[in-house]
């Protein structure tokens, strides 16, 4: 009798280099109760020194494995057809002077953007002229305006990206974790397509 196994490959996994990769870490199964332990820990690729950070591991070759292990079985694959293996190397501890530079940097660049972006759009005559239509006096520097409108600026931006330092204020993703997202599917469907066509490339030289 031949029994069904149902499998869903994750879209990524992260793994540090030099180590054996299992079926339970690569995909979701679904098997009978004899075959679900040894799919548990049947080994689908090995990660050697030669690779990169990136390893596509295409479900074909999942079910070339699964076939040759379990002879009188049926794979059926649901979702995806390819998971990235990301490589974690070590990561090196960084210097304190390293970050304050860093840190300095984007700080003033970011407030010379803020800066420049104010002059552009005439800021402190509009001000002027807000102090001037509520109060009925003309003054250079309105600073009832403009010290709640600074407060303002770092509150949006907090409220914004939906962080301050580690805490976030609901589950709602902030603008910048959705681009980062689509950024992250835009590299991953690369990734995929590019190993696609080196494939049929060795195919063609073979």
């Amino acid at each position: 009798m031949v029994s069904t196994i149902y499998i869903r490959m994750r879209s990524r996994v992260e793994t540090k280099e030099c180590q054996k990769i299992t079926l339970s870490q690569t995909a979701q199964i679904i098997a009978p109760d004899q075959y679900f332990p040894d799919l548990h820990k049947l080994v689908v690729y090995e990660l050697k020194k030669v690779d990169n950070q990136l390893v596509v591991l295409d479900v074909m070759r999942i079910i070339n494995i699964i076939s040759v292990q379990f002879p009188n079985s049926e794979v059926q694959t649901i979702g995806p057809t390819q998971t990235i293996i990301e490589i974690i190397k070590d990561k090196k501890i960084t210097s304190w002077p390293l970050f304050l530079f860093v840190w300095i940097l984007l700080f003033i660049g970011s407030g010379l953007a803020i800066l420049n972006f104010h002059e552009e759009v005439s800021m402190q005559i509009v001000h002027q002229k807000l102090y001037w239509i509520i109060t009925g006096k003309e003054v250079a520097k309105p600073l009832l305006l403009q010290i709640p409108y600074s407060f303002g600026i770092g509150m949006g931006m907090i409220l914004f990206f939906n962080h301050i330092f580690k805490k976030r204020f609901n589950e709602e993703p902030s603008p910048l974790e959705i681009e980062m997202f689509n950024y992250q599917q835009d590299i991953d469907h690369y990734v995929s397509i590019k190993e696609n066509n080196e494939s049929v490339k060795h195919l063609d030289v073979d």
